[in-house]
Order: structure tokens, then sequence, then C-alpha cells
């Protein structure tokens, strides 16, 4: 940021900083009706500052870069975001990066949240203004519009999140403390985290790295060896007042993201669908141990009152550890969705993904060796 400006530190039990030109703390919910994949809530803090038509989703490039290459890349298709609240004279600094050849960026929520005005930029040397198309809350993603020449734009090549395994190498670009087009690397630290959004619901298999994130790389991308997005960085994890990088930062994957866009760029708008349960993918070691199918979805937990509830849907009562892994049994197993098979919980969110709030949704289910179909009308996720 080229006016570094410092920002309100709130102080939670683990200390977690909120920033968008202000104290903003974030609370949790669930991506696409908390669906749920077993994880471990981490208390965390914004970064500072906080598909359809031309959408980038080509195939997969082959082979690892280096990092120069990475750079020379998808540096120009990286901007920073300045959003400014007229009300309050509040300034947010953060990153963002373009999607399409239309002047679509992707960048957070928590960066633009309440602006009056925008403005993008692609050096330090011109500014753009910026429409905001729409916003959601609840995975803390917001799409922009400029209006420049598609020569101009860079857009960033989508990857596969759910493909993200711990380990693989992985590059963040952005704006941290105004230093513009900032390269950092680090590795996959975890996945599968949830993390807090602005709306106090929660966002799902997030993607956790070391590489080094600070205030001012809100909304930039997390990119894998091969240059492509597979995450927008959003937060990170700070202790007491401490408010730089230690190391642990988190990503909305970008198979999340592809969705909310494409949503957006349609209809300005995103209408999350809910299920209501917390799931996880049978192994083979518990299949073989509790008797289980040997491919599905154990349903943890069922939410009060949502529609898997509603539907019959029955959450587990036994805690169980298997392979240093923690279990709920004696509630449904999912294994199938809309007649397809089902293993993974990105199948699931993929399949709640495409329907709407009052749209149905068939599941197969196996409870104590009984196979029955269960159809649920999906609802709208709580605060979303």
């Amino acid at each position: 940021m080229d006016r570094t400006r410092l920002l309100s530190v709130r102080v939670l039990e683990l200390a977690v900083v909120a920033v968008v030109g202000g104290a903003l703390a974030l609370g949790g919910a669930a991506l696409l009706g908390k669906l749920g994949s077993r994880t471990t809530i981490q208390q965390v803090s914004p970064l500072g500052g906080g598909g359809v038509g031309n959408v980038m989703l080509q195939a997969p490039t082959t082979g690892a870069l280096t990092a120069e290459q990475i750079y020379k890349r998808d540096a120009p298709g990286v901007v920073k975001v300045t959003a400014t609240d007229a009300l309050s004279g509040s300034e947010s600094l953060g990153s963002g990066f373009a999607i399409d050849k239309a002047g679509h960026i992707v960048t957070n929520f928590h960066v633009v949240r309440g602006a009056t005005k925008v403005l993008v930029a692609f050096s330090s040397n011109d500014q753009i203004a910026g429409t905001v198309v729409g916003l959601d809350p609840s995975t803390d993603i917001a799409v922009l519009k400029i209006d420049t020449h598609a020569s101009a734009l860079t857009p960033l090549e989508l990857g596969n999140s759910d493909a993200v395994r711990v380990g693989d190498t992985v590059y963040a670009i952005g704006n941290p403390f105004g230093y513009v087009r900032t390269l950092t690397s680090g590795i996959v630290s975890a996945v599968q985290r949830q993390i807090k959004a602005p709306n106090s619901l929660t966002i799902d298999n997030v993607i956790q790295t070391d590489a080094s994130i600070n205030h001012g790389n809100s909304g930039g991308p997390l990119l894998d060896a091969a240059g492509r997005v597979i995450g927008v960085t959003s937060q990170i994890y700070a202790e007491n007042s401490q408010q730089g990088n230690l190391g642990i930062g988190f990503a909305v994957p970008v198979n999340t993201v592809r969705n909310i866009t494409a949503q957006i760029i349609s209809t300005g708008k995103v209408a999350h669908a809910y299920l209501g349960v917390s799931t996880v993918a049978i192994t083979r070691q518990l299949s073989k141990l509790y008797n289980l199918p040997s491919a599905g979805l154990l349903v943890g937990s069922v939410d009060g009152n949502g529609p898997a509830e509603k539907a019959g849907l029955v959450g587990g009562t036994t805690d169980v550890v298997v392979g240093g892994e923690s279990y709920r049994l004696g509630g449904d197993v999912i294994i199938t969705v809309d007649g397809a098979p089902v293993s993974a919980f990105g199948q699931l969110r993929d399949a709640i993904a495409r329907k709407k709030p009052g749209d149905k949704i068939k599941l197969g289910t196996v409870h104590n060796g009984s196979v029955k179909s269960v159809t649920v009308t999906l609802g709208q996720a709580p605060g979303g």
C-alpha cells in the first residue's frame, strides 16, 4: 500500500485481528449451507484492507514453473484495490486479480465492504474506477468491474482446489503493506480448514499456507506450482497484538470462488443452497473396522430444524478415533447424490452448488445396513 495505515486491533481469546478500514470482526458460517467437512475451526483475522462469460477455465498446465516464470506470467493480472467509505472517511487497501477480458476483478468482500468509492490499480502510477458487481459475505468474495481495453487485462488461469495436497508448493502475489505485486512462496500447510466469514457463517475447505501473507494481501491469488489460482488469500492468524505474518494464512478455495463469481456475474447476487449436515469421507480402515460401506460420506451431525433433519437424516452418536482422526459413528452414510456415487465431500458440495434454495436433492443413504432414498428440499443458508 502506498499509504499504510495502522489498523485497529480487537483482541479475542486467540486474538483475532479484523481489518476493513477499521475493526471488522469476522463471524462464521457454512459455505453452501454448512455441508461441513470435518475440520478444525481456526480463530483468524481478515487481511489488511482489507464461470460465466469469459472466465478462465483452461485445461491444466502441465509441469511446474519457476518462481520467476510464475511472476512474469501472473503478476500483470494482479491489482491493488483501494476502497473508500465517504461516510466514515476510512480507507481499505487490498489486492485482487483479473478473471476475464471483460474487466471482472475478484477480491475479498471485507476489502470493499461499505465502500462508496473503489479504485483499481495495475501499478503505482494508474488508478481505474471500479464498480462493485456483487458481494458474498458468506464466502468473503466480491467481484468488481473496470472499464478498460481488453489488451490491458491478463486474466489468471483458475485451477482445481480439490486437487491440492498438503506439501504442495504455492505462491502468493499481492500488495502487502502497499508493496505492489509482491511474490512470496511456501507450501500448503493443511487443507479442509474452516474459517469465519464476515457474516458469521463458516467457509469450508479452506487452504492453509505458510507462504508469507500480510495486511494488503487480501483478495490476491494463491497459486499452484503451474501458476494456476487455487485460492483467494483472505485471512491470517494473529496472536495478541501481532499483525504481521506468523506463517499461518488462509485462502478461500478456487472451486468455491468459481461458483460464487459465476453467480455474481450472471445475477449480481449469490443464493447459497443449504443442506445442513456435517460429513466426512469414509476411509478403507474405517469401513473395515466398523462394517461401513466401502465409499460414502459419514454424516457426523445434522443441523437442528434444517432441511436434512426435516427429511429424516440422522447424525452420529458415538465418537471414535481411527488412524489418528476422530469420527462420529451411528449416523447415516450418504452413498449417492442425485443417483451418482459420492465418496468425497467435494462431490456433495458441488451438487449443492448447482442448485438453488427450494430445489430438491435426492440422497441414497445407508443406516445400520438398511439402504433407502431420501429427498431433501434445500433451504437458504442462514445469513447467506
